[in-house]
């Protein structure tokens, strides 16, 4: 299953998801853009909120964008 989310790094809310009115998440993580630490914030944050192992969670686009896709195995 593959699922595009909007993530929001560095935000004072996180870690926080929020799904809107049509199912999309948004993901809210304190970690800062800046080496990987927002990415691998919000694949933790994401195994989380589906109750699944982390590494069953990989990101397989948008690792630089704000809409990130993430493949669930």
């Amino acid at each position: 299953m593959v699922i595009s989310v909007n993530v929001k790094p560095g935000s004072r809310k996180g870690p926080l998801v929020e799904v809107d009115d049509a199912g999309g998440l948004t993901l809210y993580v304190r970690e800062r853009a800046v080496d990987g630490k927002a990415n691998v914030a919000a694949t933790r944050l994401l195994a989380e909120h589906l109750g699944v192992p982390r590494s069953r969670v990989r990101l397989i686009g948008g690792a630089a964008a704000r809409v990130k896709r993430f493949r669930i195995d």
